[in-house]
């Protein structure tokens, strides 16, 4: 008897099944449809192009950041609860590139499982989808891959790729951020898609009690940014707080700056979490985001605008602390942080 790719463990039919049903949801939005305009080929060729002849750029610069989802996959492959998974990874990706003071534009994912299964990838593409409306950037491709024999039962894993813009004078970033600025942080909604091989063995055996809480899906902060950047409020740079905690943010400072943190109250999900590792308040900042996603470093007079715009969005701000010189004395000398 003959053996074919179906047979192997492979079902091209169900493949192409999902490209088709992806191709047929709408609406877009306003902007996407603009970006629709500049696609000229988009879902189900070999690659998508898309012009670059934006109106409102005189100097653009590209920007591109991929990222996944990490073992968060483990939790909603355990319940079968993939609505959330998909704006997981457009926001590990977009938040990202945000920090530059750029906008996304373009959005593919690459999808892999055992065998497909056409509902759960369905609910996933179709959180991608949403996702990247509400980031205001286009879904213009990706792949979906079958591969029997590495992937066991419902185990899948994800990643995203993001392409933006910024005109060159308004990137944000380290050649920016002065002594004095402040930083203004953003809430989180949990772990967000950040640590999750440690909270899996610290929640493992009450998992199903938590499921909801951890499946909770990373906040998207993109349209909160354009807010920002609509009312012309000054911002010098932006940090997305992910895996290492408090560690992200030196990576936007100057090479003689140190960051001077206050001390903030945490999530009850982040203290349980701290109550079941027993690790120090400083482990914890250097591992989960504490309830902090993103970070704003703004002169002082920003602040207040800042704080008004984040509210207006939904989410909590904080004043985390300040920019300093790193002769300021300290109690780590090595450290680029310092923790009051």
């Amino acid at each position: 008897m003959a053996i074919d790719y179906k047979k192997s463990g492979v079902d091209v039919e169900a493949g192409d099944s999902l490209v088709e049903w992806l191709q047929k949801k709408a609406p877009l939005s306003k902007h996407q449809e603009h970006l629709q305009k500049h696609t000229l080929d988009g879902i189900g060729g070999f690659a998508s192009l898309f012009s670059l002849g934006f109106k409102k750029f005189q100097d653009p610069v590209l920007i591109t950041c991929t990222d996944g989802v990490g073992t968060k996959v483990k939790i909603a492959s355990q319940f079968n609860r993939y609505e959330g998974v998909g704006q997981d990874l457009v926001a590990m990706c977009v938040n990202d590139l945000i920090c530059t003071g750029g906008e996304p534009v373009l959005f593919l994912d690459y999808y892999a499982t055992g065998k497909l299964n056409l509902e759960h990838a369905k609910v996933f593409l179709d959180s991608v989808r949403k996702a990247c409306h509400d980031s205001d950037c286009l879904l213009v491709g990706g792949e979906t891959a079958e591969m029997p024999g590495v992937y066991q039962n419902q185990d899948f894993d994800c990643a995203g790729f993001a392409i933006g813009l910024v005109e060159r004078k308004n990137i944000w970033g380290a050649h920016l951020v002065q002594e004095g600025d402040v930083l203004v942080g953003v809430s989180s909604s949990g772990f967000h898609s950040n640590g999750y091989s440690l909270v899996r063995k610290l929640f493992e055996k009450d998992l199903e009690s938590y499921a909801s809480q951890l499946l909770t899906p990373t906040h998207l902060y993109v349209k909160l940014v354009k807010a920002i950047q609509a009312e012309k409020i000054e911002v010098h740079a932006a940090a997305h707080v992910t895996g290492g905690g408090v560690d992200n943010l030196p990576r936007v400072i100057q090479a003689d700056q140190k960051i001077k943190l206050k001390k903030w109250s945490w999530p009850e999900i982040f203290k349980e979490a701290q109550r079941r590792s027993q690790m120090s308040d400083l482990q914890m900042l250097k591992t989960f985001n504490c309830g902090i996603g993103f970070c704003f470093f703004a002169p002082s007079q920003s602040v207040s605008a800042l704080e008004k715009q984040i509210l207006a969005h939904g989410f909590e701000a904080k004043n985390l602390g300040i920019v300093t010189h790193k002769k300021e004395k300290s109690i780590d000398e090595s450290s680029e942080i310092w923790i009051e």
